[in-house]
């Protein structure tokens, strides 16, 4: 599919972490306008957006343990508490984005995807791509799914980015989070990595440190191991990890700007 990007807004961008259940409505206000910004000046852009679950789906996920598997009634109460959560907060980020005039709609994979010990089964594409196709932009979002190993379990946006670009080959992807991209020195921040590929990637590892707040599926270690693994499978894919919180930075990284951190195979 041509000219086709995913985004992800993070869930430390789109809420405040440190609180429970607290969306950054003025943030989410800005980057949605910021999104049908960059779709007015390239209205051939097809995009797929994704968000975290922040404050939101976390809290109960880490309460549950219900990315590890979900088997006992208290568990499956775990499971309907972290789903309503991951769905109210998409309603707050699908709210912003339709008020910028972006013609978002909602894909929830609680509803459409099966899983076998954490690994997709099935997932009907089919409403993905006809949105794309008809100029729509589909929301998908960390969630809920049922697995036929776990009893239930977690996918996070990454791990959803990862199957659906091996079916719908995008060019570009960008993960808009907090910080500037992928530091050297977090947290003192002084150094920031431009570029990482498979081949240097063992040199930044030990840099690599986990998310400061509460995250059932990895920091920011996972998110560029689970990038590098998506990028060998996927030789033409870029992957950007980049500040959302700069006003502006969404926009022009939607636009082709370079910023950040580049996920590669190559210089």
């Amino acid at each position: 599919m041509e000219n086709l990007i995913f985004l992800k807004l993070g869930g430390s961008l789109i809420t405040d972490k440190s609180r429970p259940h607290t969306p950054r409505l003025e943030v989410l206000a800005r980057l949605a306008y910021e999104i049908a910004a960059a779709r007015q000046s390239n209205p051939a852009l097809k995009l797929l957006i994704g968000h975290g679950s922040g404050s939101f789906g976390h809290v109960p996920a880490r309460r549950y343990g219900t990315r590890q598997g979900v088997r006992t009634p208290q568990e499956w109460q775990g499971f309907v508490k972290v789903w309503k959560e991951a769905a109210a907060l998409d309603h707050i980020v699908v709210e912003a984005l339709t008020s910028a005039g972006i013609p978002a709609v909602a894909l929830p994979v609680s509803a459409s995807l099966a899983a076998s010990d954490g690994k997709v089964t099935t997932w009907n594409l089919v409403p993905i791509s006809s949105a794309l196709e008809a100029g729509l932009a589909p929301v998908v979002y960390g969630d809920v799914v049922f697995d036929q190993v776990r009893g239930g379990t977690i996918f996070s946006t990454e791990d959803l980015f990862r199957f659906l670009a091996q079916q719908l080959h995008p060019q570009r992807l960008l993960l808009a989070g907090l910080e500037d991209g992928v530091w050297v020195d977090f947290p003192q921040r002084t150094k920031l990595i431009s570029h990482i590929t498979p081949h240097n990637m063992p040199s930044f590892k030990q840099a690599l440190g986990k998310s400061a707040s509460v995250d059932v599926t990895g920091g920011m270690e996972s998110k560029v191991m689970q990038m590098l693994g998506l990028v060998e499978e996927n030789p033409g894919l870029e992957v950007i990890i980049f500040s959302g919180d700069k006003p502006g930075n969404v926009q022009r990284v939607l636009l082709g700007e370079d910023m950040g951190t580049r996920i590669g195979n190559s210089n």
